[in-house]
């Protein structure tokens, strides 16, 4: 079923913003800013690979948080990790079809969980932290005309 409308917008959005009315929030549900530790967590001492490198350069990212999605990053840098081992794997026995589609599958769950934590343009539109814009139809023929003009100047001699 598709969507109708536009897309939510994140109550981290509305409340950097300032459009965050506590009134349509539930009765329940406490506003509460997220308090960030000063340096990323220490990494699990069973991640290598990949997923290391992944561990030690998310945390920079200003969008990632380390109290609420830890969680989630640690399952995508063990992903990353698996992912490599079974990436090997497929290389060295390149007719294993279980290995492949493994693979494959854990990619789709890879893109995924990195979905999740803005990893993509769209994503990050979608969190509120950037804006895709398509470049419209007035936009690309001035483009055009800039880019005949710029042509013509540099044939004239």
């Amino acid at each position: 079923m598709s969507q109708v409308g536009r897309p939510v917008k994140p109550l981290e959005h509305k409340r950097l913003v300032g459009t965050l009315r506590a009134d349509r929030l539930p009765p329940n549900a406490p506003l509460m800013t997220l308090r960030e530790p000063l340096e990323a967590p220490r990494a699990p001492e069973t991640l290598e690979g990949a997923g290391l490198e992944f561990w030690a350069s998310v945390w920079r990212t200003p969008w990632v948080s380390q109290t609420a999605d830890y969680w989630l990053v640690l399952m995508t840098a063990e992903a990353l990790a698996e992912r490599e081992k079974l990436r090997e794997l497929v290389l060295d026995t390149p007719d294993n079809p279980k290995a492949r589609s493994g693979l494959r599958e854990l990619e789709r769950q890879l893109v995924s969980q990195l979905g999740l934590l803005g990893f993509s343009p769209s994503d990050r539109s979608r969190l509120g932290l950037a804006e895709v814009k398509k470049e419209s139809k007035l936009e690309a023929l001035l483009a055009k005309k800039a880019q005949r003009e710029l042509e013509r100047d540099l044939v004239k001699p």
